[in-house]
């Protein structure tokens, strides 16, 4: 029994992987606007960016498929666990057969973020997580993507509210698995999901601490440009030098 579900496991954990390695992202930006996401902007391939370089047609197909890379992984262990299985409580079989679902989801979010297709440089994992949390909890994932929803709409700081939409998750299924029976594993899913995503939004959380941080619908820059934060000055320079020779040359007209 160990040994089949075992390989079951693994299998599982692997397909979630290879799922979430696709790179929607930049297929879509190829396909639908000729652009490569990963060369504008953030640089990452998810759907935010994706709509700030390729538009909103491009950014709606990604944000369903990158949901549909969380959730494909927990159905497929659904269905490859299914059965009666005579098992004791606390064994290792339980342990895989109870938590395949949710580890599964992880592993979609690990392909999205280190993905193997693209040298493991990929997304921060958000839709993902949303995804994989909407097929473990609907109900929780409905009340995070609401908090992620208002967030993003009042603020307009789409990093913002992906980081309160997933600790939200996670804070919400605390009480419920303690007082309300919901599964363990949805809390673990939750709790290292929530934790991944901030750890992925490090440099946005330091530039919405400095002010820097990009608003939702504000122009996108190229990865360089925002790492050096010369772009604008370089092209703000010839336009000041030009304001201040034609102030120059009205004085000496009226001289």
């Amino acid at each position: 029994m160990t040994t089949a579900v075992l390989i079951k496991f693994l299998v599982i954990i692997l397909i979630g992987y290879i799922i979430g390695s696709i790179p929607f992202g930049v297929i879509i930006g190829k396909r639908l606007a000729k652009v490569d996401p990963r060369s504008q902007g953030s640089g990452k391939m998810g759907t935010t960016n994706v709509l700030r370089v390729a538009g909103k047609k491009a950014a709606v197909l990604v944000l369903l498929l990158d949901l549909m890379k969380g959730a494909l992984p927990v159905i497929i262990a659904w269905l490859l666990l299914k059965g009666r299985y005579q098992i004791d409580a606390g064994t290792l079989d339980w342990f895989m057969l109870k938590s395949a679902a949710a580890l599964a989801a992880l592993a979609a979010m690990a392909g999205h973020i280190w993905p193997v297709f693209l040298k493991f440089k990929g997304g921060r994992g958000v839709t993902t997580f949303y995804g994989g949390m909407f097929a473990l909890c609907p109900p929780v994932a409905f009340l995070s993507g609401q908090v992620f929803i208002l967030g993003a709409s009042t603020t307009r700081f789409v990093s913002l509210a992906s980081i309160a939409g997933a600790v939200v998750t996670y804070l919400v299924l605390i009480p419920l698995t303690i007082f309300s029976g919901f599964p363990w594993e949805n809390l673990l899913f939750g709790m290292v999901g929530s934790i991944v995503i901030i750890l992925t939004h490090r440099d946005n959380i330091a530039r919405l601490i400095s002010g820097r941080e990009r608003k939702l619908g504000e122009q996108s820059e190229t990865p360089a440009t925002a790492a050096t934060g010369t772009g604008l000055s370089q092209v703000n320079a010839p336009v000041m030098v030009g304001l201040t020779e034609l102030k120059w040359s009205r004085q000496n007209l009226h001289r």
